[in-house]
C-alpha cells in the first residue's frame, strides 16, 4: 500500500505542472528553471499582442503566464493556448516582472504605484503609492553636451521587479527607497533610502534583501527591519556617469551574491559580510542582465562586447565564452543542459550548458522584416543607421531604434519544455 502511495506521489510530483512564480524563478533569483528546454530549433506554439513594447519578464503560476506590457497593462494570459484570462491598467507602462504568491499578482508601473491584483479575476487587492517613478539621470551622461545638463538614461528600460519572501513584498523604486509592504494588505512595513534609483530586483536569502542601486551600491538588508547590514560599492564614473549602475539584480547561492554592474565588472560577494570574493572584468562592457547560477558554474551576458560567459563559481575563472550578434539585456535562463538568453537583434539564442555552443536561434518576426535596415545582413546592427543622428540624440535614437526591431529585453521563462518571452515590438510568445 505504501508502494503505491509513494508511486501515486512521485507521478503526481512529475506530472505537475512547473511553478516560476517571480523574476528568476524563485526569492534568490539563481535563473534555473525545473525540466528542460526544446533541444532543436522550436516553434511559434502562439503570439499574444499587447499595445506597445514588453521588456517584462513574465511568471507563471497554475498553468496561467502573467506579464506587463508598456502599454500600462498588467495581463494574465493562458500558458497553453494563448488566451486571455484578465487584464489590469495601471496609470504608466508595466516594465517590472511580476510576482504570484497568497492569490496575488504584484508588479510596480511607471505611474508610481505598486499593484495587488487576485490571481484568479485580475480584480484590483491594493495599491500603494511610492514617492514616484523616474530613470536614472545625470549632468552630461554618456558624454551628452552640454555637460550642464540633466539628461535621463535611455537605457534605464527595466522598473524592480518584486520578491515575495515571509509575508512581505519587497521592491524598489525610482524614488531611491526599497519598500517591504504586508503582502496581504499593502501596509507599509519598512522602507530604506538608498544612494540613487533602486531600479534592479531584489533577491532574498535567509532573512536578507540584496539590492543594488544606480549610484553602484549594493545593500544587504535585514527583511524585518530593513536595517542595513553592509553595502558594497562597486566602480563609480563622476565623469560622464557611464560606467556606473546596478541595473543587473542579484543572485544568491551557497552563501554568495552574485551580480553584474555597468562598471563593467561581475561581482562574487560574500553574503554575511559584504567582502569581495572575485571580480571578472568585462574591458568596459555593461552587465545589464542578471546572472544564473548552476552547478559551480555563473552564466551571464554582456552589453556592447555582446558576450556569454561562464565562469568558475567558487573562483571568477573563465570556463568559456561565446560570441552574439548583438548586444545583451536579458538574462539568462537555465532548464537542464541549456540556457537561453534574449539578444536585442531580435534573436532569442539556446546554448549548450557544458561549452556555450549554438543550439538554435530563434528571431522574432519584426527582427526579420528589418533586416538590411536596422540590422545588416550580418544580423548585427547597423551602427551607421543606428546611430545616424544629431551628436547630442545618438545614445536616444539608438535605444529607439533597437526597439523598433523585436528586440528581446525580456528575459525568458522555460517550463515544461516551453520557452516564454517577450519582444520590444509588444508580443509575449510561446515556444515549444
Amino acid at each position: 500500500m505504501k508502494l503505491v502511495v509513494l508511486l501515486a506521489l512521485a507521478f503526481a510530483a512529475a506530472a505537475a505542472p512547473a511553478q516560476t512564480t517571480m523574476f528568476r524563478g524563485d526569492a534568490a533569483h539563481q535563473g534555473v528553471y525545473a525540466g528542460t528546454a526544446p533541444q532543436r530549433l522550436p516553434r511559434l506554439k502562439w503570439s499574444f499582442p499587447t499595445g506597445d513594447r514588453i521588456v517584462s519578464s513574465p511568471a507563471l503560476h497554475d498553468g496561467v503566464l502573467f506579464f506587463g506590457s508598456d502599454d500600462g497593462l498588467l495581463y494574465a494570459v493562458d500558458a497553453a493556448t494563448g488566451r486571455e484570462r484578465w487584464r489590469l491598467r495601471t496609470g504608466g507602462p508595466v516594465a517590472a516582472s511580476p510576482a504570484v504568491a497568497g492569490g496575488r499578482v504584484y508588479v510596480g508601473s511607471y505611474d508610481g504605484k505598486f499593484y495587488a491584483a487576485d490571481e484568479k479575476t485580475g480584480t484590483l487587492q491594493w495599491k500603494f503609492a511610492t514617492g514616484g517613478e523616474r530613470r536614472f539621470e545625470a549632468r552630461g551622461l554618456h558624454g551628452f553636451l552640454p555637460r550642464q545638463q540633466t539628461y535621463a538614461d535611455p537605457f534605464d528600460v527595466y522598473l524592480s521587479s518584486p520578491v515575495v519572501e515571509g509575508g512581505s513584498v519587497f521592491f524598489g523604486s525610482g524614488d531611491g527607497h526599497v519598500y517591504a509592504l504586508d503582502a496581504a494588505s499593502g501596509a507599509l512595513r519598512w522602507k530604506f533610502a538608498a544612494a540613487e534609483v533602486v531600479h534592479a530586483s531584489p533577491a532574498v536569502a535567509n532573512g536578507v534583501v540584496f539590492v543594488g542601486d544606480w549610484a553602484s551600491r549594493l545593500y544587504a538588508l535585514d527583511a524585518r527591519t530593513g536595517a542595513e547590514r553592509w553595502h558594497f560599492q562597486a566602480g563609480t564614473d563622476e565623469l560622464i556617469h557611464n560606467q556606473v549602475g546596478f541595473q543587473s539584480s542579484p543572485a544568491v547561492v551557497n552563501g554568495v551574491v552574485y551580480v553584474g554592474c555597468r562598471d563593467s565588472n561581475l561581482y562574487a560577494i560574500d553574503a554575511a559580510t559584504g567582502a569581495e570574493r572575485w571580480h571578472f572584468s568585462n574591458n568596459g562592457s555593461w552587465v545589464v542582465g542578471s546572472p544564473a547560477v548552476v552547478d559551480g558554474k555563473v552564466i551571464f551576458a554582456t552589453s556592447d562586447s555582446s558576450l556569454v560567459h561562464a565562469l568558475d563559481a567558487a573562483t571568477g575563472k573563465p570556463l568559456w565564452q561565446q560570441q552574439t550578434q548583438a548586444y545583451l539585456f536579458s538574462s539568462p535562463a537555465v532548464a537542464g543542459d541549456t540556457m537561453v538568453v534574449g539578444v536585442l537583434n531580435g534573436s532569442l539564442e539556446a546554448r549548450e550548458l557544458a561549452t556555450g555552443a549554438l543550439r538554435w536561434d530563434y528571431r522574432s518576426e519584426a527582427s526579420i522584416a528589418n533586416a538590411g535596415w536596422v540590422l545588416g545582413a550580418d544580423r548585427r546592427f547597423n551602427s551607421g543607421w543606428l546611430f545616424a543622428s544629431f551628436w547630442r540624440e545618438k545614445p536616444i535614437t539608438a535605444a529607439e531604434r533597437e526597439f523598433s526591431i523585436g528586440a528581446f529585453f525580456s528575459s525568458p521563462l522555460i517550463a515544461d519544455g516551453v520557452v516564454y518571452a517577450g519582444t520590444s515590438d509588444g508580443r509575449m510568445l510561446a515556444l515549444e
